[in-house]
């Protein structure tokens, strides 16, 4: 393990290749390359899948296989204070807005196949399931408009029931029975991550292809015009396989 300074002048510490990854980015930016480049070749160097830094817990891999490679960046820009450029990277960071529009094949050469590999599966499993829930109940509110209800109430059992055939309470108990986790009342934004990439991999397992195949152009659609509000269509260059008719 290495001490690494964090710009409050307080020490964390990091592992070998962590430590790597940070001093790289340090010295990068020193040497006047584009911060957003430099970045994601210091997520590439990182070896962590988890750490605790200054009393908060961060899990950068859920199952070992699916990259949150914004929490990472996320981290990464906190070593180096204030070194970049505070609006761009507050839009990467809160809105997804890359400063640089790369292509899938530059961003694997930089952050390395196997980390984009990761990082795909993150984003069908988490961000796209996330965008699934969220067209599905937003299905449910026109209808309800459409029924003469004003206001929409609540409905999110009907929008698991309708994805996954049963209620969110039902499926976050087998969740947390499968992850020998403690059946509490409130949720963190970490478990909740894990949660939905379980979701995921729950549907993948239960449902007909044509439905699969249906639901997820039906939430990259409705992730898309929400991309498209913020003026960002990939974050990540996912190159995905898309129709631009949805």
């Amino acid at each position: 393990m290495t001490e690494v300074k964090n710009p409050s002048g307080s020490s964390v510490s990091t592992s070998a290749g962590d430590a790597e990854a940070i001093s790289y980015l340090k010295q990068a930016l020193a040497a006047g390359q584009h911060w957003y480049l430099a970045l994601l070749h210091a997520i590439g160097l990182w070896t962590s899948a988890d750490e605790v830094c200054k009393d908060r817990a961060y899990r950068y891999l859920i199952d070992g296989e699916a990259f949150d490679w914004l929490l990472l960046a996320e981290r990464l820009c906190a070593t180096v204070g204030g070194l970049l450029p505070e609006d761009e990277k507050n839009a990467l960071l809160f809105r997804g807005i890359p400063p640089l529009e790369l292509q899938a094949g530059e961003v694997k050469k930089l952050i390395g196949d196997r980390k984009y590999g990761q990082y795909l599966n993150y984003f069908y499993g988490v961000t796209v399931e996330e965008a699934l829930l969220l067209a599905v109940q937003e299905e449910i509110d026109k209808e309800r408009r459409v029924r003469g209800f004003r206001s929409q109430g609540e409905t999110t059992d009907e929008t698991y029931q309708r994805i996954y055939n049963t209620t969110r309470e039902d499926l976050l108990k087998i969740f947390r029975q499968e992850k020998h986790y403690a059946q509490l009342r409130s949720i963190t934004l970490a478990e909740l991550k894990e949660f939905t990439y379980w979701l995921f991999k729950y549907r993948l397992k239960r449902c007909e292809k044509a439905k699969i195949a249906s639901d997820t152009k039906k939430a990259l659609g409705y992730l898309k015009r929400q991309w498209q509000k913020r003026g960002v269509f990939k974050v990540l260059a996912a190159d995905l396989p898309y129709d631009d008719s949805v």
